[in-house]
């Protein structure tokens, strides 16, 4: 059974204060509930607590940095700029490929899905929900979506009727077939977004060209980025799975073989 609304959002801001307040804290088995904060310096890790029955659903941990976001994480108005999960690398996108023609696209993996719907699993627990989600046309992205989703039913079976959903071309892949000729349309939904007044946050499930034109910042796949759309959408700081891992394009790793079709 998951606990009632609010139980882990105030003991992991619980805990986190504790982290914050006292120095030299090992960290390590604090928590309460079913989930514990664990505190790596900078940075926080939620993982569940072993030999409880949401450890039985969750594997894996979230990771967000810095640790004093962990408040800024619980905000309405936060907007949560998402890459889609991992895909398959030895593939590439076809010359000129249609968004939705996912026969000729590079797509996610299954470790990728699976991750993703830990993903969702994790922020459900957590209670890091959005209240509207914009998604790219391209296919890894619905994909990524379908599987957060999944993840964020399995604990809160009744989340979508309280979400808004909007496919969003003006989230694709940046000056591809397609895609959008410039990041003004992220902004103009994030305007958008702030005008009706912010009941959660705002998901936008975009990639990496796009967010790193908008940011400046280099984001692993399945990775999320936190903005402050107060401050001009300033990063407050980034969530993602502890299995995010770079990718041999974007970050300097060992390059691989690739084919397209």
């Amino acid at each position: 059974m998951v606990p009632t609304t609010g139980t882990y959002r105030r003991a992991l801001i619980a805990v986190a204060f504790a982290l914050l307040t006292v120095t030299n804290v090992d960290a390590e088995g604090l928590g309460q509930g079913d989930m514990a904060l664990e505190n790596e310096g900078h940075s926080g890790i939620v993982q569940p607590e072993s030999g409880t029955e949401i450890a039985d659903q969750l594997e894996g941990s979230l990771r967000f940095e810095p640790m004093t976001m962990l408040g800024d994480l619980y905000r309405n108005d936060i907007v949560l700029l998402m890459r889609h999960g991992p895909t398959d690398w030895s593939q590439m996108d076809a010359r000129g490929v249609d968004p939705k023609d996912c026969t000729r696209q590079r797509m996610m993996t299954p470790e990728g899905q699976e991750a993703m719907r830990q993903l969702g699993m994790h922020l459900a627990v957590s209670e890091i929900l959005p209240a509207e989600i914009r998604v790219s046309p391209w296919c890894r992205n619905r994909d990524t979506f379908a599987a957060l989703m999944d993840g964020i039913h399995r604990i809160d079976p009744g989340f979508h009727r309280s979400v808004e959903v909007t496919e969003d071309y003006g989230l694709g892949l940046l000056l591809s077939l397609g895609g959008a000729p410039s990041v003004i349309p992220i902004e103009e939904a994030i305007d958008d977004w702030k005008a009706r007044g912010p009941t959660g946050p705002l998901l936008l499930i975009t990639h990496y060209t796009n967010i790193e034109e908008l940011t400046d910042f280099r984001v692993y796949e399945g990775e999320i980025l936190v903005l402050d759309p107060e401050l001009n959408n300033r990063v407050l700081g980034y969530l993602r799975m502890d299995s995010a891992a770079p990718d041999a394009i974007h970050f300097d790793v060992p390059e691989i073989e690739r084919e397209t079709n």
